[in-house]
């Protein structure tokens, strides 16, 4: 099968680098009209560049901005991917020492931004009888975290949770709502710093409990989601895909 998007309508969040850069570019690649934000005005130029993408400046903690952001995009939507995330430039502590912000935090970014999009797209996906939703969660949603932080962890399983009701809840319209969970993925500052924190010993037995003996690309996870949004996937819902070399 030919996988094509050609005059299908893509929103990716948090696309400025990263997971984010790779699903834009392989939704435009396969002649998908692309709609992404970010915060990071100069990143998403980047991302844009020679491509059918079109950028905002969108701060997803404000949940009245990231709904006025996907009312501003006209026409049908037929794929939402949230991808926007992670651990806010964190480092691990013990839990007595996590403030109430920090915490809020990360819930906002990777929680209540996610369900932000979900509810703004929904009208008008269930009033065309389809859609696809695909929420990108993590290795970290399905057990303890590498990052060892408690509110990242938290947050993916609740993004894990968000999937698989929504599922059960836009399944009747037409709309498939997935989440690919991807394993360690050097793909942005937060990651590079906590493959820093390793040291050669701890990078070297992080690769060893891979299948694969290796660690995965941004392009892998994006993948996932190509699929996810294809037609190859009609009949999968409510699915968690882990795109993790075999952890």
């Amino acid at each position: 099968m030919n996988i094509r998007f050609d005059d299908r309508v893509v929103v990716v969040s948090g696309a400025g680098h990263g997971l984010g850069r790779a699903i834009a570019h392989a939704f435009a690649d396969l002649g998908a009209t692309v709609h992404v934000c970010d915060t990071n005005a100069e990143n998403l130029a980047v991302t844009a560049q020679g491509r059918n993408i079109h950028t905002a400046i969108v701060d997803l903690t404000d949940r009245a901005a990231a709904a006025a952001w996907i009312g501003g995009i006209k026409g049908r939507i037929d794929v939402l991917v949230n991808n926007a995330g992670g651990v806010a430039g964190q480092a691990p502590h013990p839990l007595e020492e996590i403030s109430d912000e920090d915490w809020d935090r990360i819930f906002a970014i990777n929680v209540n931004a996610a369900m932000t999009l979900c509810r703004a797209v929904a009208p008008r996906m269930k009033a065309a009888g389809n859609g696809r939703i695909i929420n990108i969660s993590s290795g970290a949603g399905l057990q303890a975290s590498l990052t060892g932080i408690q509110a990242y962890c938290s947050t993916k399983h609740a993004v894990i949770g968000l999937t698989r009701q929504l599922a059960h809840e836009f399944g009747p319209h037409g709309i498939t709502v997935n989440s690919v969970a991807p394993g360690f993925i050097r793909s942005n500052p937060d990651t590079e710093k906590q493959w820093d924190r390793y040291g050669s010993d701890g990078q070297a037995a992080l690769v060893n409990r891979i299948a694969l003996k290796r660690l995965g690309s941004a392009a892998d996870i994006a993948n996932g989601v190509i699929f996810f949004a294809s037609e190859l996937a009609d009949f999968v819902n409510g699915q968690i895909l882990s795109v993790d070399g075999g952890r």
